[in-house]
Protein backbone atom coordinates (compact mmCIF):
# COMPACT_ATOMS: atom_id res chain seq x y z
CA UNK A 1 0.00 0.00 0.00
CA UNK A 2 1.72 3.33 -1.15
CA UNK A 3 -0.17 5.80 0.30
CA UNK A 4 -3.77 6.88 2.30
CA UNK A 5 -6.09 9.55 1.86
CA UNK A 6 -8.62 10.20 4.76
CA UNK A 7 -11.54 12.15 4.09
CA UNK A 8 -15.04 13.39 5.95
CA UNK A 9 -17.06 14.14 3.63
CA UNK A 10 -14.68 18.80 1.59
CA UNK A 11 -12.59 20.93 -0.90
CA UNK A 12 -9.61 20.08 -2.78
CA UNK A 13 -8.22 20.89 -6.19
CA UNK A 14 -11.50 18.46 -7.74
CA UNK A 15 -14.23 20.51 -6.05
CA UNK A 16 -16.02 23.80 -7.32
CA UNK A 17 -16.97 27.11 -5.65
CA UNK A 18 -19.18 26.27 -2.55
CA UNK A 19 -22.48 28.14 -3.62
CA UNK A 20 -25.69 28.42 -1.71
CA UNK A 21 -29.29 27.43 -3.89
CA UNK A 22 -32.98 27.90 -2.74
CA UNK A 23 -34.31 24.51 -3.54
CA UNK A 24 -37.48 22.20 -3.11
CA UNK A 25 -37.86 18.29 -2.75
CA UNK A 26 -38.53 17.67 -6.51
CA UNK A 27 -38.98 13.95 -5.85
CA UNK A 28 -38.73 11.11 -2.87
CA UNK A 29 -37.94 7.57 -3.21
CA UNK A 30 -37.92 5.10 -0.17
CA UNK A 31 -35.00 3.04 -1.37
CA UNK A 32 -35.24 0.55 2.24
CA UNK A 33 -37.08 0.85 5.38
CA UNK A 34 -34.85 3.15 6.56
CA UNK A 35 -33.12 4.73 3.53
CA UNK A 36 -34.96 7.50 1.46
CA UNK A 37 -33.81 9.11 -1.79
CA UNK A 38 -34.27 12.30 -2.07
CA UNK A 39 -33.74 14.80 -5.41
CA UNK A 40 -34.18 18.74 -5.67
CA UNK A 41 -34.86 21.58 -7.94
CA UNK A 42 -34.49 24.76 -7.87
CA UNK A 43 -36.80 26.83 -6.26
CA UNK A 44 -40.30 28.33 -8.23
CA UNK A 45 -38.40 31.81 -7.09
CA UNK A 46 -35.02 30.94 -8.28
CA UNK A 47 -33.98 32.33 -11.54
CA UNK A 48 -32.64 29.29 -12.53
CA UNK A 49 -36.59 27.39 -11.70
CA UNK A 50 -37.33 24.61 -14.54
CA UNK A 51 -34.11 24.01 -15.30
CA UNK A 52 -31.02 22.82 -13.15
CA UNK A 53 -29.35 23.63 -9.99
CA UNK A 54 -26.63 26.07 -10.53
CA UNK A 55 -23.58 24.06 -9.73
CA UNK A 56 -21.26 21.74 -11.16
CA UNK A 57 -19.97 18.41 -9.30
CA UNK A 58 -17.79 15.29 -9.80
CA UNK A 59 -18.54 11.88 -8.72
CA UNK A 60 -17.35 11.72 -4.93
CA UNK A 61 -18.52 15.42 -4.26
CA UNK A 62 -21.23 15.80 -1.29
CA UNK A 63 -23.69 18.64 -0.64
CA UNK A 64 -24.68 20.36 2.53
CA UNK A 65 -28.78 20.70 3.31
CA UNK A 66 -29.58 23.49 5.28
CA UNK A 67 -32.68 22.12 7.23
CA UNK A 68 -34.74 24.55 10.24
CA UNK A 69 -36.14 22.62 13.07
CA UNK A 70 -39.59 23.46 13.25
CA UNK A 71 -39.86 23.46 17.22
CA UNK A 72 -36.88 25.06 18.09
CA UNK A 73 -35.92 27.24 14.79
CA UNK A 74 -32.55 26.37 14.86
CA UNK A 75 -30.58 25.56 11.60
CA UNK A 76 -29.13 22.58 11.34
CA UNK A 77 -26.49 21.46 8.65
CA UNK A 78 -25.82 17.71 7.50
CA UNK A 79 -23.87 16.40 4.51
CA UNK A 80 -24.96 14.09 2.00
CA UNK A 81 -23.07 12.34 -0.80
CA UNK A 82 -24.40 13.25 -4.32
CA UNK A 83 -25.43 10.07 -5.51
CA UNK A 84 -25.61 10.88 -8.79
CA UNK A 85 -23.63 12.68 -11.75
CA UNK A 86 -24.42 16.41 -12.03
CA UNK A 87 -26.04 15.65 -15.99
CA UNK A 88 -29.37 15.76 -13.58
CA UNK A 89 -30.88 16.91 -10.27
CA UNK A 90 -28.73 16.80 -7.45
CA UNK A 91 -29.95 13.55 -5.50
CA UNK A 92 -28.81 12.00 -2.00
CA UNK A 93 -29.77 9.00 0.23
CA UNK A 94 -30.42 9.85 3.95
CA UNK A 95 -30.04 6.92 6.61
CA UNK A 96 -32.57 7.40 9.52
CA UNK A 97 -30.93 7.63 12.34
CA UNK A 98 -32.71 7.45 15.99
CA UNK A 99 -29.85 7.56 17.89
CA UNK A 100 -28.00 9.60 16.25
CA UNK A 101 -27.42 13.52 16.25
CA UNK A 102 -30.95 14.11 14.78
CA UNK A 103 -30.38 15.40 11.57
CA UNK A 104 -31.64 12.15 9.97
CA UNK A 105 -34.85 12.07 11.64
CA UNK A 106 -35.80 15.47 11.40
CA UNK A 107 -34.76 15.12 7.32
CA UNK A 108 -36.96 12.06 7.25
CA UNK A 109 -39.74 14.13 8.23
CA UNK A 110 -39.40 17.25 6.79
CA UNK A 111 -37.96 16.28 3.10
CA UNK A 112 -41.19 15.69 1.00
CA UNK A 113 -41.88 16.67 -2.41
CA UNK A 114 -42.48 20.36 -2.27
CA UNK A 115 -40.52 21.17 0.80
CA UNK A 116 -38.36 23.96 1.13
CA UNK A 117 -34.20 23.86 1.55
CA UNK A 118 -30.81 25.37 1.01
CA UNK A 119 -28.56 23.57 -0.58
CA UNK A 120 -24.74 24.46 0.02
CA UNK A 121 -22.12 23.25 -1.94
CA UNK A 122 -20.77 20.91 -3.86
CA UNK A 123 -17.42 19.98 -1.67
CA UNK A 124 -15.37 17.13 -2.42
CA UNK A 125 -12.72 15.18 -0.66
CA UNK A 126 -13.22 11.87 -2.18
CA UNK A 127 -12.60 12.40 -6.27
CA UNK A 128 -12.15 9.85 -8.53
CA UNK A 129 -7.92 10.09 -9.24
CA UNK A 130 -6.18 8.50 -12.43
CA UNK A 131 -5.49 5.61 -11.62
CA UNK A 132 -4.52 1.50 -13.60
CA UNK A 133 -8.08 0.06 -12.22
CA UNK A 134 -10.46 0.68 -9.40
CA UNK A 135 -11.81 -1.17 -6.42
CA UNK A 136 -14.62 0.37 -4.23
CA UNK A 137 -15.54 -1.44 -0.77
CA UNK A 138 -18.79 0.07 0.35
CA UNK A 139 -20.51 -0.75 3.95
CA UNK A 140 -23.81 -0.23 4.48
CA UNK A 141 -24.67 3.80 3.71
CA UNK A 142 -21.39 3.79 2.54
CA UNK A 143 -22.86 2.84 -0.76
CA UNK A 144 -24.18 6.50 -1.47
CA UNK A 145 -20.64 8.08 -1.72
CA UNK A 146 -19.70 5.45 -3.92
CA UNK A 147 -22.15 5.19 -6.39
CA UNK A 148 -21.19 8.50 -8.92
CA UNK A 149 -17.17 6.93 -8.37
CA UNK A 150 -18.45 3.30 -9.81
CA UNK A 151 -20.19 4.94 -12.36
CA UNK A 152 -17.11 7.59 -13.06
CA UNK A 153 -14.90 4.55 -13.35
CA UNK A 154 -17.16 2.45 -15.52
CA UNK A 155 -16.98 5.21 -18.12
CA UNK A 156 -12.97 5.19 -18.23
CA UNK A 157 -12.94 1.65 -19.75
CA UNK A 158 -10.40 0.87 -17.00
CA UNK A 159 -10.63 -2.42 -14.71
CA UNK A 160 -13.04 -1.85 -11.85
CA UNK A 161 -14.95 -4.32 -9.26
CA UNK A 162 -17.20 -2.96 -6.15
CA UNK A 163 -18.10 -4.79 -2.87
CA UNK A 164 -21.00 -3.82 -1.33
CA UNK A 165 -21.75 -5.56 2.05
CA UNK A 166 -24.73 -4.98 4.64
CA UNK A 167 -26.71 -6.40 7.48
CA UNK A 168 -29.44 -8.15 5.09
CA UNK A 169 -29.97 -7.57 1.61
CA UNK A 170 -33.31 -5.87 2.53
CA UNK A 171 -31.50 -3.02 3.92
CA UNK A 172 -28.86 -2.96 0.96
CA UNK A 173 -30.33 0.55 -1.05
CA UNK A 174 -29.23 0.18 -4.96
CA UNK A 175 -27.72 -3.19 -4.44
CA UNK A 176 -30.71 -5.05 -6.85
CA UNK A 177 -29.91 -1.98 -9.56
CA UNK A 178 -25.65 -1.97 -9.43
CA UNK A 179 -26.17 -5.99 -9.83
CA UNK A 180 -28.56 -5.21 -13.17
CA UNK A 181 -26.44 -2.82 -14.44
CA UNK A 182 -23.03 -3.71 -13.56
CA UNK A 183 -23.19 -7.44 -13.17
CA UNK A 184 -19.95 -9.37 -12.17
CA UNK A 185 -18.34 -6.38 -11.60
CA UNK A 186 -20.38 -5.84 -8.71
CA UNK A 187 -19.95 -8.10 -5.26
CA UNK A 188 -22.48 -7.89 -2.85
CA UNK A 189 -22.15 -9.40 0.55
CA UNK A 190 -24.81 -9.83 3.26
CA UNK A 191 -22.96 -10.58 6.32
CA UNK A 192 -26.77 -11.90 7.62
CA UNK A 193 -26.10 -14.94 5.84
CA UNK A 194 -22.47 -14.95 5.04
CA UNK A 195 -20.98 -13.42 8.24
CA UNK A 196 -18.02 -10.76 8.17
CA UNK A 197 -16.77 -10.35 4.87
CA UNK A 198 -13.26 -11.66 4.01
CA UNK A 199 -12.02 -9.09 0.91
CA UNK A 200 -9.37 -11.23 -0.04
CA UNK A 201 -11.66 -14.24 -0.39
CA UNK A 202 -14.32 -11.57 -2.39
CA UNK A 203 -12.08 -10.23 -4.80
CA UNK A 204 -8.52 -11.59 -4.44
CA UNK A 205 -5.63 -9.15 -4.71
CA UNK A 206 -5.72 -5.77 -6.28
CA UNK A 207 -2.96 -5.37 -9.03
CA UNK A 208 -0.06 -2.80 -8.20
CA UNK A 209 -1.19 0.86 -9.78
CA UNK A 210 -5.20 0.27 -8.30
CA UNK A 211 -6.96 2.86 -6.58
CA UNK A 212 -8.91 1.63 -3.90
CA UNK A 213 -12.24 3.31 -2.41
CA UNK A 214 -13.75 2.58 0.97
CA UNK A 215 -16.61 4.07 2.58
CA UNK A 216 -18.61 2.94 5.63
CA UNK A 217 -18.28 1.90 9.46
CA UNK A 218 -14.79 1.94 11.00
CA UNK A 219 -14.00 -1.90 10.86
CA UNK A 220 -14.78 -2.00 7.24
CA UNK A 221 -12.02 0.85 6.89
CA UNK A 222 -9.54 -0.73 8.88
CA UNK A 223 -10.22 -4.01 7.33
CA UNK A 224 -9.55 -3.12 3.45
CA UNK A 225 -6.30 -0.82 5.05
CA UNK A 226 -4.96 -4.18 6.29
CA UNK A 227 -5.92 -5.57 3.18
CA UNK A 228 -3.68 -3.60 1.15
CA UNK A 229 -1.45 -3.10 3.30
CA UNK A 230 1.25 -5.76 1.80
CA UNK A 231 0.69 -4.84 -1.61
CA UNK A 232 3.25 -2.43 -3.68
CA UNK A 233 2.15 0.82 -5.41
CA UNK A 234 -2.24 0.41 -4.24
CA UNK A 235 -3.07 4.18 -3.50
CA UNK A 236 -6.32 3.75 -0.63
CA UNK A 237 -8.90 6.50 -0.21
CA UNK A 238 -11.28 6.58 2.86
CA UNK A 239 -14.24 8.38 3.80
CA UNK A 240 -15.63 8.34 7.39
CA UNK A 241 -18.12 9.73 9.05
CA UNK A 242 -16.69 9.43 12.48
CA UNK A 243 -13.91 10.92 13.93
CA UNK A 244 -10.78 9.11 13.22
CA UNK A 245 -7.99 8.26 16.28
CA UNK A 246 -5.34 10.93 16.83
CA UNK A 247 -1.44 9.55 17.27
CA UNK A 248 -1.16 12.39 19.91
CA UNK A 249 -3.12 14.08 22.68
CA UNK A 250 -4.25 17.58 21.58
CA UNK A 251 -1.86 20.36 23.11
CA UNK A 252 -3.69 21.68 26.05
CA UNK A 253 -1.85 25.01 26.11
CA UNK A 254 -4.07 28.70 25.30
CA UNK A 255 -3.57 30.82 22.28
CA UNK A 256 -4.84 33.43 20.42
CA UNK A 257 -6.34 33.48 17.63
CA UNK A 258 -6.36 37.30 15.25
CA UNK A 259 -9.62 37.12 12.68
CA UNK A 260 -8.33 39.37 9.71
CA UNK A 261 -12.01 39.65 8.59
CA UNK A 262 -13.68 40.38 11.61
CA UNK A 263 -10.91 42.51 13.12
CA UNK A 264 -11.09 40.62 16.26
CA UNK A 265 -7.87 38.41 18.05
CA UNK A 266 -9.77 35.80 20.87
CA UNK A 267 -8.13 33.50 23.31
CA UNK A 268 -8.77 30.09 23.31
CA UNK A 269 -8.48 28.35 26.42
CA UNK A 270 -7.04 24.35 26.04
CA UNK A 271 -11.01 23.25 26.87
CA UNK A 272 -12.40 24.98 23.98
CA UNK A 273 -12.38 25.08 20.73
CA UNK A 274 -11.99 27.92 17.92
CA UNK A 275 -14.88 27.51 16.86
CA UNK A 276 -16.60 27.85 20.27
CA UNK A 277 -14.48 30.95 21.08
CA UNK A 278 -15.86 32.48 17.55
CA UNK A 279 -18.90 31.76 17.89
CA UNK A 280 -19.13 33.31 21.66
CA UNK A 281 -17.43 36.51 20.09
CA UNK A 282 -20.37 36.65 17.37
CA UNK A 283 -18.63 35.95 14.67
CA UNK A 284 -20.83 33.97 12.15
CA UNK A 285 -19.24 30.61 11.12
CA UNK A 286 -20.52 28.17 8.97
CA UNK A 287 -20.47 24.91 10.78
CA UNK A 288 -22.07 21.06 11.15
CA UNK A 289 -20.68 18.54 12.85
CA UNK A 290 -18.35 19.75 15.51
CA UNK A 291 -15.76 17.27 15.34
CA UNK A 292 -13.59 17.23 12.15
CA UNK A 293 -15.59 15.06 10.16
CA UNK A 294 -17.63 17.19 7.59
CA UNK A 295 -15.52 19.96 6.57
CA UNK A 296 -18.07 22.95 6.51
CA UNK A 297 -15.69 25.22 8.97
CA UNK A 298 -12.75 24.78 7.10
CA UNK A 299 -10.99 28.25 7.68
CA UNK A 300 -8.01 29.38 5.94
CA UNK A 301 -5.20 30.21 7.56
CA UNK A 302 -2.72 33.26 7.16
CA UNK A 303 -0.11 32.54 9.83
CA UNK A 304 0.77 29.87 12.32
CA UNK A 305 1.73 26.34 12.50
CA UNK A 306 -1.20 23.97 12.97
CA UNK A 307 -2.01 20.79 14.97
CA UNK A 308 -4.29 19.39 13.24
CA UNK A 309 -7.17 17.12 14.44
CA UNK A 310 -9.21 16.61 11.72
CA UNK A 311 -10.58 13.39 10.17
CA UNK A 312 -10.69 15.54 6.14
CA UNK A 313 -7.22 16.85 4.74
CA UNK A 314 -4.96 14.33 3.54
CA UNK A 315 -1.27 14.23 4.77
CA UNK A 316 -0.28 16.81 1.44
CA UNK A 317 -2.57 19.90 2.62
CA UNK A 318 -1.74 19.29 6.62
CA UNK A 319 2.05 19.95 5.20
CA UNK A 320 1.02 22.44 3.52
CA UNK A 321 -0.67 24.42 6.38
CA UNK A 322 -3.31 26.34 4.18
CA UNK A 323 -6.93 25.51 6.25
CA UNK A 324 -7.88 24.07 9.50
CA UNK A 325 -11.29 22.75 10.62
CA UNK A 326 -11.60 25.20 13.62
CA UNK A 327 -14.08 22.87 15.80
CA UNK A 328 -11.28 20.51 16.40
CA UNK A 329 -7.64 21.47 15.35
CA UNK A 330 -5.51 23.95 17.50
CA UNK A 331 -2.35 26.00 17.20
CA UNK A 332 0.79 24.28 18.14
CA UNK A 333 2.51 27.51 18.91
CA UNK A 334 1.00 31.11 20.90
CA UNK A 335 -0.75 32.54 17.82
CA UNK A 336 -2.67 32.02 14.83
CA UNK A 337 -3.95 34.32 12.19
CA UNK A 338 -7.42 33.22 10.43
CA UNK A 339 -9.18 34.57 8.05
CA UNK A 340 -12.60 34.34 9.63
Amino acid sequence: MRTSQESALVTTAAATTVTDVDAVVHARRDLTPDIAEISFRPHDSSPHRGGAVPFHWEAGAHVDVVLRDPESGAQIVRQYSLCTDDSGLPTVAILREPGGRGGSVLAHTLLVPGAEVTLRGPRNHFPLVRAAGYVFVAGGIGITATLALAEAAAATGRPWRLVYTGHGRDRMAYADDLVARYGDHVVIHDSTVSGRIDLADAIGTPEPGTAVYCCGPAGLLEATAAWCEPIPAVDVFAERFVPREQDAPARTTPFDVQLTLSGRTLTVSPERSILDVAEEAGVVVVSSCREGTCGTCETDVVVGEIDHRDSVLTPEERAEGETMMICVSRACGARLVLEL
